[in-house]
């Protein structure tokens, strides 16, 4: 057994504080935000991780509202971008103009900030925005920086990328290409509220009350969090488990399942292992705990690779989604560390 980080006292105690915080946090969101409390988790996850999220549902479902709203708890600055067909990259990025000094009568460029220079980004409706303008939002999170007119401008930290999708309208847009949405750490559904609910929402927001959010966190804090995240020790088994999971997804490669060669015609990549590994390290911090489980793994293994796993025809005639794939092989393999290395199947996936 080894791990891959170092946690001391100081670090022991920062994970107490950061429990409470986690407590806090969804406390302040209650006041606003009813139910969404897996997509909630979720998104502190990535946050947490230094990742980004697709958030996919309906429209009416308050996505942007508890963006906004989370950001108010985490004392962030929130900036919310309205993505269209004629949206160009300077229009997120910012632009440079020509300024005049009133005394001197001397012209030179300035530049002036878009909306990406804020700490939790908005980008509702990604995929109605040309390639263009995606790919320079892409070259954003990716980089932590922006490049215009030759100069390199670096973006705020800590720094978090929400994407939105409407699954429902697909007439004039530009969907994200599967090997731009392996950027996102996570792709988060927001469901339709259950009736309580939504009786709920009908009752506060149609009252004349507004509570007010109590900032838990700041930058900084999140910041050390994230440091913290990466010292949180990982098993062998953890990792050969996070193994077993993905390269069973990829068509082709010996010991994968009979399902995944009828039903997928691309699996996921090592992203999703360092994906699964690092919110499962910070899943494990917000419980609590200064270890991963495999039950981490799974909690994390939708989210994770649900955008990373592509189902060809055969599964969209027979009703099979990715999420479908996913909990099948998460049946399929075993979260114990003697079932898991004893079995032929998996012996062939790890030596391959």
């Amino acid at each position: 057994m080894s791990s891959n980080g170092d946690m001391g006292q100081t670090d022991v105690d920062a994970m107490r504080k950061l429990k409470t915080a986690f407590d806090d946090i969804k406390q302040q969101l209650t006041r606003v935000i009813v139910g969404q409390d897996e997509v909630i988790e979720e998104l502190l996850i990535a946050l947490f991780s230094r990742g980004h999220c697709i958030l996919e549902g309906v429209p009416g479902l308050a996505k942007t509202l508890m963006i906004s709203t989370l950001a108010r708890c985490l004392s962030l600055d929130f900036s919310r971008i309205q993505f269209t067909p004629d949206l160009m990259p300077s229009d997120i990025t910012g632009t440079r103009i020509i300024e005049e000094d009133t005394e001197t009568r001397r012209r030179d460029f300035k530049f002036l900030q878009g909306p990406l220079f804020a700490n939790i980004i908005l980008a509702d409706e990604v995929n109605r925005t040309p390639p263009k303008t995606q790919a320079a939002l892409l070259e954003a999170m990716q980089e932590r920086q922006v490049t215009v007119g030759g100069t390199r401008h670096k973006l705020s930290s800590p720094f978090f990328v929400l994407a939105t999708q409407n699954p429902i309208e697909q007439e004039g847009t530009y969907p994200l290409p599967e090997a731009q949405q392996d950027r996102f750490m996570f792709k988060v559904f927001v469901k339709y509220p259950s009736f309580k609910e939504e009786f709920e929402i009908a009752r506060r927001t149609t009252g004349v009350t507004a509570d007010e959010i109590t900032p838990v966190l700041t930058g900084e804090q999140i910041l050390d969090i994230q440091t913290l995240v990466r010292k949180v020790p990982v098993t062998d088994h953890v990792i050969h488990f996070c193994l077993a999971l993905v390269r069973q997804t990829r068509v082709g490669e010996p010991g994968i399942p009979k399902f995944v060669k009828e039903w997928l015609s691309w699996g996921a990549g090592p992203r999703a292992v360092q994906n699964l590994i690092l919110g499962a390290k910070a899943r494990a911090l917000l419980y609590g705990r200064a270890h991963v489980t495999t039950e981490d793994i799974k909690a994390l293994a939708f989210p994770v690779l649900r955008h990373r796993i592509l189902t060809n025809f055969t599964a969209a005639s027979e009703g099979v989604t990715t999420d479908t794939v996913i909990k099948k092989l998460l049946e399929e393999t075993p979260d114990k560390e003697g079932d898991l290395t004893r079995d032929e199947r998996f012996k062939k996936i790890f030596v391959s």
